[in-house]
């Protein structure tokens, strides 16, 4: 499933394209992905200017002044901005046209994605009760300290809990943990302020990193160009479980933790 960097290499690849430009229509070759889309996407959009393109953890915005396309990419989904000739392809499911020509198409082979709607004015019910952004100065190891105070859960499972920080999935979770040296598997709730701070400033880093380099490649993700992302080649733990240790050389442990597989360094996690 995409991740944050991706969602992000996305927004910025398709903002140059959309903001400013004037939606002349919307064909939806199917009513449903994951969810049933909405009449409003159809009905409110043609005609409405794009004044920007955000993000909110996994999700991406397309703002109106009637309201906002909300979308999220699923497992598979991809956006991308093409001619207005371009043929339709297997799983290309919804076109916005713009004024340009061109055309945003949304394609989804496993229709895990959605695309909804939100009022201009109101909050989406999934954007309700989200965490602080993790590149924001709202997200630090105080904040972390006090979320995991009392837990029992492990830590690794906190970091991706959407309700304490958005955005944090396994392969940037498996990241952090082992740049700052903090086993997966221990207890949220038995880790220090002090390491929580350096575990924040990690995924901090981890994320601009993979930012700057497009993502990760993960099967299908391919950013709003078509071109894939290069951060996996960096990769210092996630999906090399037995292989040694970048720091230590020591095989790296692999096991399955809150349904995800967790690889880290037995030796360099504590």
């Amino acid at each position: 499933m995409p991740e944050l960097p991706e969602v992000e290499t996305t927004r910025r690849g398709l903002a140059p394209h959309l903001e400013g430009r004037r939606i002349q229509g919307v064909q939806l070759r199917r009513a449903d992905l994951r969810w049933p889309i909405p009449e409003q996407v159809a009905e409110a959009l043609p005609g409405q200017r794009v004044h920007t393109v955000r993000r909110r953890a996994k999700y991406l915005l397309l703002d109106t002044a009637a309201g906002s396309a909300l979308l999220h990419l699923g497992m598979s989904g991809s956006l991308r901005v093409l001619p207005g000739d371009a043929p339709v392809r297997a799983h290309d499911h919804v076109d916005i046209v713009l004024d340009n020509g061109r055309l945003l198409r949304f394609n989804d082979p496993r229709r895990f994605g959605c695309l909804l709607w939100q009022p201009r004015g109101e909050l989406h019910p999934l954007l309700r009760g989200l965490g602080p952004e993790p590149l924001s100065a709202d997200f630090d190891g105080d904040h972390l300290y006090a979320a995991s105070r009392g837990r029992k859960a492990a830590v690794k499972t906190l970091l991706m809990d959407q309700r304490i920080v958005v955005g944090v999935g396994n392969i940037y979770a498996a990241e952090a943990l082992f740049a700052s040296g903090i086993a997966p598997q221990r207890a949220a709730g038995r880790v220090s302020r002090a390491r929580y701070e350096a575990l924040a400033t990690e995924v901090k880093a981890v994320l601009e990193r993979a930012i700057r380099r497009g993502g990760t490649t993960l099967r299908d993700f391919l950013d709003a160009d078509g071109a894939p992302g290069y951060f996996e080649q960096e990769l210092a733990v996630y999906g090399r479980g037995g292989a040694p240790c970048r720091r230590c050389d020591r095989p790296l442990r692999q096991a399955w933790l809150g349904q995800r597989t967790t690889v880290w360094c037995g030796h360099c996690q504590k």
